[in-house]
């Protein structure tokens, strides 16, 4: 009983509704779509006081038992912590068929603070085994892709924390003129050297500046002029960074319009918009699509309750 006074987050009641609820993925479903990350944190720390377990392990118990349904797989990775749930999605990446997702290890890196990423390798020490900086290294197949994730990587362990509109101005111009070296590519050196040492903000603050000065994005600018093997793998990464909610916009369109062969793009989808910021998302959505996320949800998948969950995930509100 002393512990129940200790909680007080105010899902009191929610818990133990998702508690009564905990052999029925739909039901589970309805009662946590629509939360917001913060939200879900507190439901996990109250349903953990109240019934001393916990919530992420009683719905992995459903999975097991549903190992192939893909709202099974999807309410487990909402309820996870993020540095579970980035773990599992990047071994997965790893893992992808023997040819890594570099996409996914990019969505994760650019997304992430240094102390959330640290948490990040723990989970995925603890459950793998492996070391996730290591396998970065070493599986993807492709040379560009691993220099610049080590890059990313090791971006995240500057110490600049603080914003410097002078070094984002410096570094625009080395952008364009790393674009504009009379090699007809893009230098690569001079890129992985800024990435390696400015932090994920920080870029993100160049990329700004390169567009007020020369007036468009830097990702058009690496259409131009050449347009090889390293300009690609780098325009994943710049368009991450620089407009993340463009980004799994996009991402939510592309994996909607093939979600009849590919829901595991789906629900990469909806997670990375939700670690974003869903409402940024929506409003980005309508005015690159002319409809609402919801709507075209609606249109791109058959009833059934894992569309449900789209759109209880699409509809909910932010809460802090």
């Amino acid at each position: 009983m002393a512990s129940r006074c200790l909680v007080t987050t105010g899902f009191e009641d929610e818990c133990r509704e998702i508690h009564d609820a905990c052999n029925q993925p739909r039901r589970l479903s309805v009662l946590l779509a629509h939360r917001s990350p913060s939200e879900r944190q507190k439901i996990k720390a109250t349903y953990r006081t109240v019934f001393g377990e916990d919530l992420a392990g009683e719905v992995q118990k459903i999975l097991m038992v549903n190992q192939e349904d893909e709202l099974c797989k999807l309410l487990y990775l909402w309820v996870l912590d993020p540095s579970e749930r980035d773990a599992i999605m990047a071994r997965d990446a790893v893992e992808n068929g023997g040819a890594t997702d570099y996409r996914v290890l990019v969505e994760i890196f650019t997304r992430r603070k240094q102390n959330q990423l640290f948490f990040t390798n723990q989970a995925y020490l603890a459950r793998f085994k492996k070391n996730l900086e290591q396998d970065m290294v070493t599986e993807p197949s492709h040379p560009y892709q691993r220099q610049l994730l080590v890059a990313l990587a090791t971006s995240h362990k500057s110490h600049h924390d603080e914003l410097s509109r002078h070094i984002a101005k410096c570094d625009a111009r080395r952008l364009y003129d790393a674009k504009n070296s009379g090699m007809g590519s893009v230098d690569e050196a001079v890129i992985l050297e800024m990435f390696s040492k400015r932090s994920i903000p920080q870029l993100r603050l160049a990329f700004c500046s390169y567009k007020h000065i020369y007036g468009h994005d830097y990702t058009k600018a690496l259409k131009k002029n050449g347009f090889g093997e390293f300009e690609q793998s780098l325009r994943v990464v710049v368009k991450c960074i620089y407009n993340p909610s463009m980004y799994f916009s996009k991402l939510l369109h592309r994996s909607l319009q093939c979600s009849a062969t590919n829901k595991r793009l789906v629900t990469r989808a909806i997670l990375g918009s939700d670690d974003v910021d869903m409402d940024k998302i929506k409003s980005v959505f309508k005015s690159s699509y002319g409809k609402d996320l919801e709507d075209f949800i609606l249109e791109s998948l058959p009833e059934n309750d894992y569309r449900d969950f789209l759109l209880g995930a699409a509809k909910g509100s932010r809460a802090s």
